[in-house]
């Protein structure tokens, strides 16, 4: 008998209802990992729409506890995580959402975008503005390199609705209407450096996956 491999299923927040978006969001975060070094070795992405649900599949899945899959869940922290918390997302999860950790799961299953999705997009200045083109202003977008955790999750989409307000092909930002397709062109090397907390998860997913 052929020994199955393990692969990771990622339970990512995002998406809503809609199925044409939860498309969307796997094919886009498929070509964030793979640039991500990734390729060969991807994980396997659920778009669960809302966070909750994102959790609910999640604990589903640990129960489940098939010894060839190894769940991960992927949320928005919605705010600041606190330096206690840090390596410690089920601390911040419990704290903001009331949420427990379930039986047998560990924090190197856990992973937070933080703040938001988005926060990760402000990292690659020159990829929205490859994409948005005529009418973006890059002024609104804080200079590479800078800490994206920071800036507090309304400001984030504030900035991105002032950088790209007079954007004449694409028009404004629009959650559903970009989000998914940015994800798939930002520079993962560049969230790393901007974001710790993502620099974690491709760590855990390496250190899994290898």
């Amino acid at each position: 008998m052929v020994k199955r491999s393990r692969i990771i299923y990622v339970y990512m927040e995002g998406g809503g209802d809609s199925q044409n978006l939860h498309t969307e969001l796997r094919q886009g975060m498929r070509a964030f990992l793979e640039k991500a070094g990734l390729k060969g070795m991807l994980p396997k992405v659920f778009a669960c729409g809302r966070r909750d649900d994102a959790y609910r599949d999640f604990k589903q899945a640990i129960k489940a506890n098939k010894n060839d899959e190894i769940p991960f869940l992927l949320v928005d922290s919605e705010c600041a995580v606190a330096k206690e918390h840090e390596n410690k997302p089920w601390d911040h999860l419990k704290q903001r959402d009331h949420w427990d950790k379930p039986d047998d799961a560990t924090d190197e299953q856990c992973h937070l975008m933080v703040q938001c999705m988005e926060s990760w997009f402000l990292a690659d200045p020159e990829a929205l503005e490859k994409f948005y083109d005529q009418g973006f202003n890059k002024n609104h977008i804080p200079a590479q390199g800078q800490n994206v955790e920071k800036i507090e999750k309304e400001q984030v989409y504030k900035t991105l609705e002032m950088a790209t307000r007079n954007c004449k092909t694409k028009g404004e930002y629009g959650k559903g209407k970009h989000s998914f397709k940015l994800l798939g062109l930002i520079d993962p090397e560049k969230v790393k450096t901007a974001s710790d907390w993502a620099k974690r998860f491709f760590d855990k997913l390496k250190t899994t996956l290898s």
